[in-house]
């Protein structure tokens, strides 16, 4: 179960029109803009966009995945600030780095601070964040 300070982790994710109207319908988010690419062309942003819950979603899942291939992973809190919009047809990059380790014997683990993003296709950062997890042997 040994987390790792400096270590980088990341993955590219395709997003679609039809994915990002389903996941906005599943949670309730009926903004038209994520499913109405008449409407959503009329908009700033010319075309569908993906729901921030959504993108947010894949990036603090990528850290359970993650940490969950050496033991279990808990999020414990996470802080993002969306910058861009992510568009319904793009591909983008998920990433996180692993700023500080520390051993939490309370908790049982290692509280792992990270500072991650969300880069579009253009390679900007559309979304910045920052989180904690406790990885432990078990939960």
């Amino acid at each position: 179960m040994r987390a790792y300070a400096h270590e980088r982790f990341s993955r590219q994710v395709t997003l679609t029109q039809e994915s990002v109207g389903t996941y906005a319908h599943a949670v309730g988010d009926t903004n038209p803009v994520h499913h109405d690419a008449e409407l959503a062309a009329a908009t700033r942003f010319g075309r569908p966009i993906a729901s921030g819950t959504h993108t947010t979603a894949l990036l603090l899942a990528l850290t359970a995945s993650h940490y969950s291939q050496r033991g279990a992973m808990l999020g414990l809190e996470f802080w993002v600030r969306f910058r861009k919009a992510i568009y319904a047809d793009e591909q983008v990059t998920l990433e996180w780095l692993a700023v500080k380790v520390t051993p939490n014997a309370k908790l049982g683990g290692e509280v792992v601070e990270l500072r991650g993003r969300i880069r579009n296709a253009r390679g900007e950062t559309a979304t910045g964040a920052k989180g904690k997890v406790l990885v432990t042997a078990a939960l």
